[in-house]
């Protein structure tokens, strides 16, 4: 009988202590806490002259009846500080009750509106409170690609602004702060539709594709999506405003080059709206293939007797070098019945009447100018991975002289 009695209170005493110890460990179980999670969001802005601030926005997926915050630092990228934006590190807090707070950085002001790839830096969250931390780096981005300054060297070939029995009747140096439209047509649309030649790029009247800068007019051409074309750049005329018949013609420019860039300076005859191409005539003074960029064409293009179009022309190649490397002057001289192409004051083309035998030659009439940047097209074919872009051709001058 005392060994049973001795039994159930030892068996008592091991229940007590087990209930008690359970009650323990329930009490220390700590409670699970749904923290609301903290992103960051990119941000792109256009560069300024002055000083400016590029607003960052923090949130949290909700809002809880206690403040939240997240340590923020900034990380130079190819924006630097202290030179494009002030670096700076500190706490951010989203207050109790909202989703919402702000980091913002001050980007500071480029003088000279610099053209250059877009800068970029980035915005690091940690040390989360309250929260966790879902995108927990923004980029910032600093728009630069559109500046209105963009300088090149100047070095190459230059020409007199006189010459011997020749009289400068106009000229374009370029030297001002827009291009004028008292000279310039700024065409838009495809290449394909109506000019053609299958080009790819998308013609605009806008400042990225066309602008002065330096005593230089600047074509660039980019690759992005434009009205359903992969490329944009810039094409020009005279028509109706400078056309000319004769002369010395030089234009000094330093040329794109890459596989699927085709760079123009070239001239149509002014009676192209009544007779059409190629019967009003086509004078390329230049042309280069990217693939070839040592290499430029001087052409003229006609309509033979049987209503085919024709060309006749020829090539010239640098002995060094490519054409993208330092400015070149491309002339002809353009008399009655003949056509000579140059390259730096050198002869390399020549044609005349009689290279168009029986058909009619239109090239003793008015001519305009045509300055444009072509990509892709049934001559040079299109850019591939080795194209990089934009590409750009800076003209210094055009001038006739007759």
């Amino acid at each position: 009988m005392k060994v049973l009695t001795n039994f159930k209170l030892v068996v008592f005493a091991a229940l007590l202590l087990f209930f008690s110890c359970s009650k323990e460990n329930e009490s220390a179980i700590t409670p699970i806490v749904n923290f609301p999670t903290v992103n960051i969001q990119d941000v792109s802005q256009v560069s300024s002259t002055i000083t400016s601030v590029m607003r960052f926005y923090v949130y949290s997926n909700k809002a809880i009846s206690n403040s939240i915050s997240v340590d923020y630092s900034l990380i130079s990228g190819t924006a630097i500080s202290p030179s494009n934006y002030v670096a700076a590190l500190g706490t951010v807090t989203i207050p109790a009750g909202q989703t919402q707070a702000t980091i913002d950085v001050q980007i500071n002001g480029d003088a000279t509106d610099l053209r250059q790839p877009n800068l970029q830096f980035t915005v690091e969250l940690s040390n989360p409170k309250s929260c966790t931390l879902g995108l927990s780096s923004a980029k910032g981005t600093i728009i630069t690609q559109d500046g209105t300054y963009l300088p090149t060297d100047d070095t190459g070939y230059t020409t007199p602004t006189v010459y011997p029995g020749y009289s400068l009747v106009w000229s374009d140096e370029f030297s001002g702060t827009n291009l004028d439209l008292n000279n310039w047509n700024q065409e838009i649309g495809n290449g394909a539709s109506g000019w053609g030649n299958n080009e790819l790029e998308y013609y605009t009247n806008n400042l990225n594709n066309t602008f002065i800068s330096d005593g230089n007019l600047i074509i660039e051409a980019r690759k992005e999506n434009i009205n359903g074309y992969n490329y944009s750049s810039g094409r020009m005329t005279t028509k109706g405003k400078k056309e000319f018949k004769f002369g010395r013609i030089d234009i000094r420019a330093k040329l794109p080059v890459g596989k699927g860039i085709w760079p123009a300076l070239w001239m149509l005859g002014s009676n192209i709206s009544t007779v059409g191409w190629p019967a009003c005539g086509e004078i390329d003074i230049m042309e280069l293939i990217g693939t070839y960029p040592s290499r430029v064409t001087g052409t003229m293009h006609w309509e033979t007797s049987t209503g085919n179009a024709t060309h006749q022309g020829g090539n010239f190649n640098l002995s060094s070098n490519d054409f993208s490397q330092q400015f070149h002057v491309f002339s002809i001289i353009w008399e009655q019945d003949s056509i000579k192409w140059y390259v730096d004051n050198q002869l390399y083309a020549t044609n005349t009447i009689d290279t168009v035998g029986t058909a009619n030659y239109p090239f003793n009439a008015e001519e305009f100018f045509i300055f444009n940047v072509a990509v892709g097209g049934n001559w040079p074919g299109s850019p591939d991975d080795t194209t990089v872009f934009p590409q750009r051709m800076f003209v210094d001058y055009v001038r006739v002289f007759q």
